[in-house]
C-alpha cells in the first residue's frame, strides 16, 4: 500500500492510497499525519485505520504529478516539529565517493570516511535485538527545509554546489509514550553541497544544511531487502547523467534497525508528536562522475518498488549579502 497526499481544486490537502490497483481518496481524510496520529492512539494498524475510513473518487496520480500537484506525503501541522536527519557511508558506492573527496595525503592511510565505512562492515548489522556501531549522523532541518515532489529544491546563494543523493527515507510518528512508529518507506532527495564537503571532512555539517525531498509516495509495510531503480538528471528534457539506484538491506553496510536505533537512542528525538523522516545514505551520487550540475537541471530518481518517481528542479535562491544581528 502506498499513501500520498495531492493538493484538490481548491488548493487544500487530500489524501491519497493506491494499494495494487487504481488510486483513490481516502475518506474523510485530513492528512497523512492524522491518519497517523489516529492510528498509533487507537493502537491499529494505518491500513487498518486508512480501510475503515474507506476509499472515495479514483484519482490519476501521474497527471496530478505533471500538473504539479503532488504534495509531500506527510507534513506536520507545525513544521518544526519535522526532523531531517540521515546517515552515510552506509553503501559502498558512497563510501568510495567519500574516500575519494577525504582521501589523506599519508599514503596508503585510509580516510576516516573508509575508518568509518569498515567499522560498519564490521558490526553494523548485528544479531537481531542488539546493538551495532554507530554510523555517521548529520542533521539537515526541520520541515521548512522539507521540499514537496517537483517544486525546486534551491541551493543557497553562498553553496557551491547543489548535487543530488538519491536514498531511502524511514518516516516515523513519535506516539504520545514517546516511542518511534514507523509510517513507512519513501524515495529521497538528501540534496548536499559536495564542493563544499570537499574542501574539509568537517565542513560535512555546513554541507549538508540543505533543502531535501521525498515521496511523492510512502511505501507502508515491509521493505524489500533489494531495491533497484535509476537515478537521473535531465537538461532540457535530455538525460545527461544518469546511473543505477541500488538500496535496500541486502545492499547495505548497516541494517536499518541499527540506524534506526542509533537516531533514536537521543531523547531529544523522542517526543510525542514529532515526525522523523530519517535518510540511509547512497551508493550512488553524480558529483562522483564529477559532473557539474546547472541551475534548471532536473533530478529524478525512479524506483517502482517504493512507488512514482520522484522529480525536483535544481534552483538557486537569491544573495541576501552578510547576514547581521542586531541587539534588542
Amino acid at each position: 500500500m502506498f499513501i500520498s497526499q495531492i493538493l484538490d481544486e481548491t488548493g487544500q490537502i487530500a489524501v491519497v492510497v493506491r494499494d495494487g490497483g487504481e488510486a483513490a481518496l481516502v475518506n474523510g481524510a485530513d492528512s497523512s499525519y492524522a491518519l497517523a496520529v489516529e492510528a498509533a492512539q487507537s493502537g491499529r494498524s494505518l491500513r487498518d485505520v486508512i480501510m475503515a475510513r474507506g476509499l472515495g473518487a479514483a484519482v490519476n496520480l501521474p497527471a496530478l504529478a505533471a500538473a504539479g500537484r503532488m504534495a509531500l506525503p506527510i507534513t506536520h501541522p507545525d513544521p518544526a516539529h519535522m526532523h531531517l536527519t540521515g546517515t552515510g557511508l552506509t553503501h559502498l558506492g558512497s563510501a568510495a565517493a567519500r574516500d575519494a573527496m577525504h582521501t589523506k595525503l599519508q599514503g596508503a592511510d585510509l580516510s576516516d570516511s573508509m575508518k568509518m565505512f569498515q567499522m560498519g562492515l564490521a558490526d553494523g548489522k548485528p544479531d537481531a535485538g542488539t546493538i551495532g556501531v554507530q554510523p555517521e549522523w548529520f542533521y539537515k532541518g526541520n520541515g521548512h527545509n522539507a521540499i514537496a515532489p517537483n517544486a525546486p529544491l534551491n541551493a543557497p546563494a553562498f553553496a557551491l554546489d547543489g548535487g543530488e543523493e538519491p536514498e531511502i527515507a524511514g518516516v516515523y510518528l513519535i506516539d504520545g509514550a514517546g516511542n518511534p512508529r514507523r509510517i513507512g518507506w519513501a524515495v529521497a532527495n538528501e540534496f548536499s553541497d559536495h564542493v563544499t564537503e570537499r574542501i574539509n571532512y568537517l565542513y560535512l555539517a555546513h554541507s549538508k544544511l540543505r533543502p531535501a525531498s521525498f515521496g511523492p509516495e510512502i511505501l507502508i509495510g515491509d521493505l524489500p531487502d533489494d531495491i533497484r531503480g535509476a537515478s537521473r538528471i535531465l537538461r532540457g528534457g535530455q538525460v545527461v547523467w544518469e546511473k543505477p539506484f541500488l538500496s535496500g538491506a541486502a545492499n547495505m553496510s548497516h541494517s536499518f534497525a541499527n540506524l534506526e536505533h542509533h537516531h533514536f537512542k537521543y531523547d531529544v528525538f523522542r517526543q510525542a508528536g514529532d515526525v522523523h523522516v530519517h535518510m540511509f545514505g547512497t551508493a550512488t551520487l553524480s558529483f562522483a562522475d564529477n559532473f557539474a550540475t546547472q541551475t534548471g537541471d532536473v533530478f529524478e530518481i525512479d524506483a517502482p518498488q517504493l512507488g512514482l518517481p520522484l522529480r525536483n528542479p535544481l534552483g538557486q535562491d537569491a544573495d541576501l549579502g552578510m547576514i547581521s544581528v542586531s541587539a534588542l
